[in-house]
């Protein structure tokens, strides 16, 4: 087969957020009938290339051509225009809207009084369907669809704007097996039509059926690239984790005490099942897996913040009915989220506000709230953990990044948990800050307290915990001790590549 010149070249991107570099001097060729797989760990920077091929971020450093012409996307309709098109995991549509209105949103077909040509359009939609084999009423609304369905429609839409760049990212994560088949039947379609793919994915044996060539980054950086008919799981495993680890994370030698929380068969209608494990006093555990695996969710549900449909959680050897966040804080179980901003705190609110906000009532004498026994907690907190501020009632909006999830980490401790769950607790924070976070992470495990570690960066898992478990779709597949795992082992079992990755 002739491979013509690429449709889209990335040549020496860079992307910086404060105290993040995104993306390093990333250069790409996306050519007509070929199917490009993007691989990387979760903050690889996978997205934000999706975000630049799209329109949504502009880069740094370096160009974009379409068809051998510069170009510079100011926003995601430039991109669109260029012929370049996005199908999320999550649908981008309108619900109660049609199947027709949805393919021909924002360039829909009119008539000479520039009024919609509503017959045209359904026309033109059940035209674009056929293309595609997809058998979807073009008057149903898009809300009686199925995620599968929803998938199609937006091919469709992408067809009628005749888009030559079609990215895929995680298009499969909600998909059963039968729906996954149709999606690729329609793939191999639009490869025969001298269409560029991009394709996205955590599973490798999708990447492997769908892919012709691939792309592995790594920190930001481009690692390798090539036709995935000369590569193995496993080195593509190596590629994505090839970085020293211990250096990076100085372990700490602690005492590992009795069993503290006992967690049995924790389920969820949906998002995981059988999510079961033991935690000691002192020791960090570390829940690892890739976008999706349900990691966040299911320490959700521990705590209180969504509802589970069975399990046992048993802590100190008493069976808690954890029904909501408090039930979880008044046992001892403190839940650090993700998202600190809109989920951990208040930014317009003060560091002491903050800090003491979980715990206030401790803070009540009589019928008052002590100020003087809020600032005492606060400045001690905010002095163990090396919070730097002008003084504990500047307000959080100020703070950087990392003196945000401090603060956070702070008010939770001021609530003295005997189990801490800290989610993703070093995302989007500079190295110095990491450093500090990750310092302040084996003190508390030093201090007696036993700590869950939810993190997507591998070097950190490795680096801080005792114990790894690996959750993959909602379920654990691995489990490894200090001393017996590897990266590859690790991200394999993530990844479904476990047997050749090991």
């Amino acid at each position: 087969m002739i491979v013509s010149d690429p449709i889209l070249t990335l040549s020496g991107i860079s992307k910086r957020f404060p105290g993040v570099r995104a993306l390093h001097d990333v250069s790409l060729a996306l050519k007509p009938g070929r199917v490009t797989a993007i691989i990387g760990e979760n903050g690889a920077g996978k997205s934000t290339i999706v975000k630049i091929l799209t329109g949504i971020y502009r880069p740094d450093e370096g160009e974009i051509r379409v068809r051998g012409e510069a170009r510079s996307f100011a926003s995601p309709r430039d991109a669109w225009a260029a012929g370049i098109a996005a199908i999320q995991q999550e649908t981008v549509m309108f619900d109660e809207l049609s199947v027709a209105e949805n393919i021909f949103m924002g360039h829909m077909p009119t008539g000479a009084s520039r009024l919609v040509a509503w017959p045209e359009m359904r026309e033109r939609a059940q035209a674009l369907l056929k293309r595609i084999d997809a058998v979807i009423p073009p008057d149903f609304k898009l809300k009686r669809l199925s995620v599968a369905q929803k998938h199609l429609v937006e091919i469709a839409r992408a067809l009628s704007h005749e888009a030559q760049v079609l990215i895929m990212d995680e298009p499969t994560a909600a998909l059963s097996a039968s729906e996954i088949d149709d999606l690729f039947r329609v793939v191999a379609q639009l490869k025969s039509e001298g269409r560029a793919i991009v394709f996205i994915s955590h599973k490798f044996d999708e990447i492997f059926r769908i892919a012709d060539d691939f792309i592995c980054l790594r920190d930001g950086e481009k690692v390798g690239e090539g036709s995935i008919a000369t590569v193995t799981q496993a080195q593509l495993v190596r590629m994505m984790v090839g970085r020293p680890v211990d250096q990076f994370f100085p372990k700490r030698d602690v005492a590992i005490g009795e069993t503290v929380l006992t967690v049995e068969g924790l389920s969820n209608a949906t998002e995981y099942a059988d999510v079961s494990f033991s935690l000691r006093q002192g020791e960090i555990l570390g829940l690892y897996g890739l976008v999706g695996a349900g990691r966040s969710e299911a320490m959700q549900g521990l705590f209180g913040i969504t509802p589970i449909t069975r399990g046992e959680v048993t802590l100190e050897g008493q069976k808690l009915s954890i029904a909501a966040p408090s039930d979880a804080i008044a046992a001892g179980i403190a839940y650090v989220p993700e998202d600190r901003q809109d989920q951990g705190a208040i930014l317009s609110l003060g560091i002491r506000e903050n800090v003491t906000l979980a715990g206030l009532t401790k803070h009540v004498k009589g019928l008052f709230l002590s100020r003087a026994s809020e600032q005492a907690e606060t400045r001690s907190l905010g002095r163990k953990l090396s919070v730097k501020a002008a003084h504990w009632e500047q307000r959080l909006a100020e703070l950087s990044g990392g003196n945000q999830q401090k603060v956070v980490i702070a008010k939770w401790l001021a609530t003295r948990p005997k189990v801490i769950v800290l989610d993703e607790p070093t995302k989007g924070i500079d190295v110095g800050s990491k450093a500090a976070v990750h310092d302040f992470i084996g003190e508390l495990a030093g201090e007696g307290l036993a700590v869950v570690l939810i993190t997507s960066e591998l070097p950190e898992v490795m680096g801080l915990a005792d114990r790894v478990i690996v959750m993959k779709e909602g379920r654990i597949v691995a489990e490894f001790k200090r001393g017996q795992w590897s990266a590859e082992a690790i991200v394999g079992a993530a990844t479904g590549a476990g047997k050749e990755a090991a």
